[in-house]
């Protein structure tokens, strides 16, 4: 897995923004005082963020013409003390456009525009929700990040700032979908925000995550005349000819999150982990490990698979919760009318890709067969070289024949 730029930064469009942000400006006292008006304009404070680790309330930018120390952050700490540091010791949370102004200025200044701390939320470093961020008086909606034993860890809609929900039937709930809660009583134990509460509904709404575009990187034409399609003077499959027949096309690789992932330790690999557990018997560690990487990032594809993998033969009705909502924060990515490939041979896409076939698994399971044959067919077209052998069971699909576990 490469290193590619993190939450939506693409440097190109980051140049422009800086371009514009300093066209009237001229010399380096001029261009400080551009960023902190462009700052003003376009970062809404107090905003969440986090300075050396810790989360604090960011109150105002500011420049009072020090160019070596540049811009500055007035933050608030959880305990109420205030302190003014510079802008470039702050990493702002989520994926609103202040995390693209900050982007921009640190890359001005010849930094990083995503510090590593941005790209890899450690779990205990998560804002935490105010007694005033909740209106007992009705419905709460909150976005599901991870299930526990006996508990809902959830974020509010549209923040970062996190909550434990103790409920009827947690297990129920998945995550990366959107929850509404009949709210009884919010407390603080140890310091973590509590609420109780009757789960009165649950559906899927990717846009209520306001989560970042997976990235994809540009690998060049596919051309369909290189590609092998079986041994000279054997038939063209069916399904591969009007894949032929549409020509090149791009092909793309996304980009993977993996929360605690260390390229430098070839042991570190946290799905590794879960699915040694499970092979052991231990579905509960397993199952912790793949909640523990949604709740640092619902980007994490991979976990929303092998969560539905681990329910798939007991609980399909679940397991086609988890496919879907790891295939739906994909699809943000390729918009609408895509029409590139995301090739196995490229190992980024392969989350994306599991997310697809077990979603399509499950919905030839509950003989949805026009919906699964719109997902099979979509994977072949997406990967042509069908690693997870699509084209041998379509067919069946087609011709809606039932789903037997193989």
């Amino acid at each position: 897995m490469k290193k590619t730029p993190r939450d939506g930064q693409d440097l190109p469009d980051l140049d422009r923004l800086i371009e514009e942000i300093g066209a009237d400006a001229n010399g380096e006292d001029e261009k400080f005082w551009a960023f902190r008006q462009a700052f003003e304009n376009n970062v809404s404070v107090p905003c969440d963020g986090f300075v050396i680790g810790e989360p604090v309330s960011v109150l105002e930018f500011d420049y009072d013409g020090n160019e070596r120390r540049g811009l500055t952050a007035r933050c608030r700490h959880s305990n109420g003390s205030e302190h003014v540091v510079a802008a470039l010791d702050v990493v702002l949370s989520g994926a609103s456009s202040e995390v693209r102004y900050l982007a921009a200025y640190r890359k001005w200044m010849g930094l990083d525009p995503s510090p590593p701390s941005a790209g890899l939320p450690h779990l205990a470093r998560q804002h935490k929700a105010a007694a005033t961020d909740l209106d007992m008086k009705g419905p709460v909606e909150l976005v599901v990040l991870a299930v526990k034993e006996n508990a809902v860890r959830c974020k509010l809609p549209g923040t970062d700032r996190v909550i434990t929900l103790r409920a009827n039937q947690p297990e129920n709930a998945v995550p990366g979908e959107v929850i509404v809660v009949r709210p009884n009583k919010q407390w603080k134990y140890a310091g973590h925000p509590y609420l109780s509460g009757v789960i009165e509904s649950v559906r899927l709404d990717v846009a209520a995550l306001a989560l970042v575009p997976l990235k994809l990187d540009d690998q060049g034409i596919w051309v369909p005349e290189d590609h092998y399609w079986g041994e000279d003077g054997e038939p063209i499959e069916e399904w591969a000819k009007p894949i032929i027949a549409r020509g090149p096309r791009q092909e793309f690789e996304m980009e993977q999150v993996l929360p605690g992932w260390d390229p430098t330790e070839y042991d570190s690999d946290p799905i590794t982990d879960s699915n040694e557990l499970k092979q052991a018997g231990d579905f509960a560690g397993a199952r912790k490990l793949l909640m523990d990487l949604c709740q640092a990032d619902l980007r994490c594809l991979d976990a929303h698979t092998h969560l539905g993998n681990l329910v798939f033969d007991r609980r399909p009705e679940v397991a086609i919760r988890h496919y879907e909502v790891g295939l739906r924060i994909g699809e943000l990515s390729l918009g609408p009318g895509f029409d590139g490939l995301l090739p196995w041979g490229l190992v980024d896409n392969r989350p994306f890709l599991r997310c697809m076939h077990g979603f399509g698994l499950c919905q030839w399971r509950f003989r949805r067969f026009d919906e699964a044959y719109s997902v099979f067919d979509r994977m072949l077209w997406l990967n042509p070289s069908d690693n997870q052998g699509v084209r041998f069971i379509i067919e069946e699909v087609r011709s809606k024949k039932p789903w037997v576990d193989r």
